[in-house]
């Protein structure tokens, strides 16, 4: 019994140990809390859908209920443009335009507060999001089109789709959007960005789709349809939700009837759409709302419109290319460049997402010495007027097309070389046979890449 009783006494001592070991350790790591202040627990991000699309978020969560948290007590290393959202132990942050690809961020909360007070903590996080992946449009007059998904090296590279006829295609965020045609008819079909489960998207009819769009808002995907005599629906703009492919796609009309419209654009970030309809009206429509269309002018073209700002870029009859803000119907002039470039063709705005970005990106055509057209260059030029030449195509070539990638970080022109002896192909929506997207680094102005194909899935448009 003795030794019974020795054993006890052992184990009560060896536990009593313990567990004044395990509360010296609770108290060090409580006291550790206390003087620490807050520190991150957990992280929430898609780096991924951060260079494609605007609206992404990093979400830092603490250890412990968070004091108020203000937007100066934020950075972004490289500078990005964000708003905050804070609630109890999350800090949210969110990029209100797309993140440069390949790139690392760090996200930094200085003098994080416990919502009972106490020392302050620094919340950070740091991640690196991917290489740009694009997609592009390669026609065969001998074969099957394809639509590929590359890096920006060309080498490595997947074929995703093909399809005897491919007139146009748009990539959304989580989807493909591909027209196809037979006899002169149209096709249209959702599927997922690598190729997979492809589910037709109904239409009106049978009939030409054109002018081929997505909005990464609403999840939906608009295009002009015309039917094959063109005396009921031509070039009628119709709406469907990339969700519900099988649903009668929706007109969008004004007055009471389908809008005919020539051409027409999502508005970044909204639900709204601008359109020039047949006698050369400018109007704006939301179809996820209420609001009567909106009328702002006559109009011949609409260039783009800026992500974020709601600012279009359009061009009047007596003014050409001006600045319109959709929210207030204000319009300016453009900014001028600060030396003669030639005629201004095209112009695409630069997002104001890093230092040294913003202003617009612009395609001039410059005559020669002998009186003669000189190869057009695309062209920066900056809010204060500042222009530096990033590409300038060769002389028997032709400029078809300059699209912004996301974040703004590259610009793609699309070239056709030796255009005279480059002869167009058969597709309902025809383009020369041989063609190139040239891939340029806007801060540096230096060529990157160079891609076999056209429609690079920056543009939000086809080439016209």
């Amino acid at each position: 019994m003795s030794t019974e009783r020795r054993g006890i006494r052992r184990f009560a001592l060896t536990l009593a140990g313990v567990l004044a070991a395990l509360g010296l350790l609770g108290g060090a790591g409580a006291a550790a809390s206390l003087t620490q202040g807050p520190r991150v627990s957990t992280v929430q991000a898609d780096p991924a859908a951060a260079i494609e699309v605007s609206g992404a978020r990093v979400i830092l969560t603490a250890n412990q209920a968070l004091g108020e948290i203000a937007p100066e007590q934020i950075t972004v290393t490289p500078a990005a443009p964000f708003t905050v959202d804070a609630a109890g132990r999350s800090v949210g942050v969110r990029f209100t335009l797309p993140l440069d690809d390949d790139t690392e961020y760090t996200v930094s909360v200085e003098g994080a507060h416990a919502v009972g007070g106490g020392p302050a903590g620094t919340l950070q996080t740091t991640f690196r999001t991917p290489p740009a992946q694009v997609f592009l449009l390669r026609r065969d007059t001998g074969g099957d089109d394809e639509i590929v998904r590359t890096d920006l090296s060309g080498q490595d590279e997947t074929v995703v789709f093909r399809a005897p006829v491919i007139d146009d295609f748009r990539a959304a965020s989580s989807r493909l959007v591909v027209a196809t045609s037979d006899q002169g008819l149209s096709s249209l079909q959702v599927m997922d960005r690598d190729g997979a489960d492809p589910t037709d998207i109904a239409l009106p009819g049978e009939g030409l789709v054109q002018q081929l769009q997505v909005s990464q808002r609403g999840d939906l995907v608009g295009y002009t349809f015309t039917d094959p005599d063109g005396q009921e629906l031509l070039s009628a703009l119709f709406l469907s939700d990339l969700r519900h492919p099988a649903a009668d796609p929706v007109p969008v009309q004004v007055g009471g009837a389908p809008a005919s419209v020539d051409p027409w654009r999502f508005v970044p970030d909204s639900t709204a759409l601008l359109m020039v309809d047949f006698d050369g009206q400018l109007i704006q429509v939301d179809p996820g709302s209420d609001a009567d269309p909106v009328l702002l002018g006559g109009a011949v073209a609409i260039d783009a419109i800026s992500r974020g700002t709601y600012t279009a870029l359009v061009e009047r009859v007596q003014e050409g290319i001006v600045q319109l803000d959709l929210t207030t119907g204000e319009q300016s002039a453009l900014v001028e460049p600060d030396r003669d470039l030639g005629l201004l063709t095209a112009l695409q705005p630069l997002p104001a997402g890093a230092p040294g970005r913003g202003g617009t990106i612009r395609e001039y055509q410059r005559m020669g010495d002998d009186g003669l057209p000189a190869p057009p260059v695309v062209v920066h030029v900056a809010d204060d007027g500042e222009a530096r030449v990033l590409f300038a195509s060769e002389a028997d070539d032709a400029l078809l097309q300059t699209c912004v990638s996301p974040s703004g970080r590259y610009v793609a022109a699309l070239v056709a070389p030796q255009i005279v002896g480059n002869p167009y192909d058969d597709a309902l929506m025809p383009m020369p046979q041989q063609l190139e997207t040239h891939v340029i680094d806007v801060d540096s102005g230096e060529e990157t890449a160079v891609l076999d194909g056209f429609g690079i899935s920056w543009c939000t448009v086809a080439p016209a």
